[in-house]
């Protein structure tokens, strides 16, 4: 496990060598350059994060590369290539999907050039080729949403899953945390499970196909708020109730869905939070001065319900 520095403040590291992809040392009038990869913009949280990322990086005088991969893993392979020939300090990415970055971070690697992992992690044997993870634990977030149903339910119970990007792993771990808790109700069963791709209209779309196919649903799991906005409206238009007739539980806590839990319309949300800037900057300047850290870092999360959510508003930061 590496092992976590206390923070470093900028006068410091402004006099202290980092590694560029040629192994040469920063000088002190030098800055700090971060390569940083997005998913894309499919959704309210993403919009957060990225304003987070931007305003950090800004704030602590870091000149960010910036590139939005519209949800394609090949977008964001071009974009770390890219960042490898422009020789940038560090290189930080939200993957779109777990699996297929050996072969990229390798060329980052044989560059000196250290990788961050920023709210998704990868799924590779070879843990050297990144320093560290910044971000949510997705098993658990699944587990909070299973132990409200579990908590909440008495009888049988019908779910749908709305599931987010098919690989990505918030959907894989999500799924899993909560079909881990739900796995001793026999009584609760997701009878039906499809790919909303984390956007609202995905969400709709998918809802719209489970209210044609199944006149049984009781609860309606889904992996993000925007794909749970998107099945109210299709629930809506089937002339049902959301929060009453389908109760739902989706995850992220962002405004627009902690509007809707106040409201009632959502019965249950799992924060996951995309306020990730600072403390990415601040592990993009220990890195680069050649620094350890840990390998894994969590941030803290809560969960909400519709009277919480109501108390939480007014000074919501997204």
């Amino acid at each position: 496990m590496k092992r976590l520095l206390g923070p470093v403040a900028v006068i410091v590291l402004a006099a202290a060598t980092a590694c560029g992809s040629n192994g040469s040392s920063t000088t002190d009038d030098e800055t700090i350059t971060l390569g940083f990869s997005q998913v894309g913009a499919e959704s309210g949280w993403r919009t957060a994060n990225t304003e987070s990322i931007q305003q950090a990086a800004e704030d602590a005088g870091i000149d960010l590369q910036f590139s939005d991969a519209q949800q394609k893993q090949e977008n964001q392979i071009q974009a770390i290539r890219s960042y490898i020939q422009q020789d940038v300090d560090v290189i930080a990415f939200s993957p779109v999907v777990e699996t297929g970055w050996d072969a990229v971070l390798l060329e980052a690697q044989r560059a000196d050039i250290p990788v961050i992992l920023t709210d998704r992690a990868i799924d590779s044997d070879d843990d050297s080729l990144y320093e560290t993870f910044l971000g949510s634990d997705f098993v658990e977030e699944g587990r909070k949403a299973g132990e409200w149903l579990v908590d909440n339910v008495e009888d049988e119970t019908n779910v749908v899953e709305l599931q987010g990007t098919t690989g990505a792993a918030p959907a894989i771990d999500r799924n899993e945390g909560f079909e881990e808790v739900i796995a001793d109700r026999p009584d609760i069963e997701i009878i039906d499970t499809q790919d909303g791709d984390f956007t609202r209209s995905g969400g709709k779309e998918v809802m719209e196909a489970f209210l044609r196919s199944h006149d049984d649903i009781d609860v309606v799991y889904s992996h993000n708020d925007d794909m749970g906005l998107g099945a109210i409206e299709a629930i809506q238009a089937a002339g049902l109730e959301p929060g009453e007739d389908i109760q739902i539980i989706t995850v992220d806590a962002v405004q627009a869905g902690m509007e809707a839990l106040a409201e009632g319309d959502i019965n249950f949300i799992v924060e996951c939070n995309p306020l990730l800037g600072d403390q990415l900057m601040e592990l993009v300047e220990q890195v680069a001065a050649g620094e350890e850290v840990s390998a894994r870092i969590e941030v803290e999360e809560t969960t909400f319900t519709p009277e919480e959510a109501e108390a939480a508003l007014p000074e919501r930061q997204y």
